[in-house]
């Protein structure tokens, strides 16, 4: 009987060396391409929209779009003062951009890229946003507000803002009616009900510092945050809040992206890497590789058909936070 009980545990030490091992002599991410974007304003966040095949690049006042079929820019929503997330609502036909500068949230046509409407907001300073498939509403997360505006998506309109207790970055559902978003400032998580539009549970991150990223494996009941301050990637229970394992990845982290079908989680890195991590199972994770990307390139899309991982960022002067004109570009990575 002991020798049973210790089976399943080999078995997993034998796989944690296995993927080590592998991770030392075979990448298993590596350069693809570069999609040259014109413009030189600043960057945020990229969505894609699997349906028609498009990249959503947030790009100072404009939203580019990148066929993903052809790696050609194909068109842009155009004339907002300073965006950041985009989000989709395919079964409406309709993306929605935050503008943070406007404090407004623009509606726009998925096939036509043409503007709907601009939709003012409530609290200031609107910055991530999600689409919320149960609800069928709009979360627009607002840092300087310290709420979250709720947005009809056949209306165009605000309907309520749910106080969040802090300062939000990244959100996701879990697709049953509930949504996670972390709050940067307070190191914590909160449960928000997406029906009822109010934060039902808060959860403590520690040991992590400055939650920025967030993705999850709803199969698992796992959200993976990622932590900036202490360079590390936590792994949280939802049924009970508890942090189950904390993974060390880069420095400046903005971006995380889960892929279920590989059970790859890929953090990206101001400091010019994405960390790699294997999910083994629900609680054991391994550090697969630190692929090296670009400076400053920390936003990220997943391509969960392909496999590949989208990140944008520009050239800079060597040792500066200057930008050098006409360098800003998407960067794509293939699994190998």
């Amino acid at each position: 009987m002991k020798k049973h009980r210790l089976l399943p545990v080999l078995i997993v030490f034998a796989f944690f060396l296995s993927v080590e091992g592998n991770a030392q002599s075979t990448d298993i991410y590596s350069f693809e391409k570069s999609i040259p974007v014109p413009g030189d304003g600043g960057y945020d966040y990229l969505s894609i929209d699997v349906i028609n095949r498009h990249l959503f690049v947030s790009h100072g006042t404009s939203v580019n779009v990148i066929d993903l079929t052809t790696s050609q820019v194909i068109g842009s929503i155009d004339s907002m003062k300073g965006v950041h997330g985009i989000a989709l609502d395919n079964e409406v036909n309709k993306g929605f951009i935050t503008d943070g500068r406007d404090n407004s949230v623009v509606a726009f046509d998925l096939t036509t890229f043409k503007t709907l409407k601009t939709i003012p907001v409530t609290p200031k300073g609107p910055d991530g946003i999600m689409f919320d498939p149960f609800s069928k509403r709009i979360f627009a997360f607002c840092g300087r507000g310290n709420s979250a505006s709720v947005i009809d998506v056949t209306g165009l309109k605000e309907i309520a803002t749910i106080p969040l207790g802090g300062g939000p970055e990244f959100a996701v559902p879990d697709g049953k009616g509930l949504i996670y978003n972390n709050l940067e400032d307070k190191n914590s998580l909160n449960v928000i009900d997406s029906k009822s539009m109010k934060v039902i549970q808060t959860y403590p991150l520690l040991p992590c510092g400055g939650p920025t990223g967030l993705a999850i494996d709803g199969r698992n009941k796992r959200v993976f945050t990622a932590c900036r301050e202490n360079k590390g990637m936590s792994v949280v229970d939802i049924t009970t809040g508890k942090v189950v394992v904390t993974l060390p990845i880069g420095a400046g982290v903005d971006a995380v992206a889960y892929d279920p079908t590989t059970r790859l989680i890929f953090c990206s890195n101001a400091d010019g890497t994405t960390t790699i991590i294997k999910q083994i199972d629900a609680d054991n994770y391994a550090v697969v590789q630190t692929l090296n990307t670009q400076y400053r390139a920390k936003t990220m899309a997943l391509d969960e058909a392909t496999h590949k991982i989208y990140l944008s960022a520009p050239k800079f002067e060597t040792g500066t936070r200057n930008i050098i004109p006409g360098s800003f570009a998407v960067l794509v990575y293939k699994m190998n």
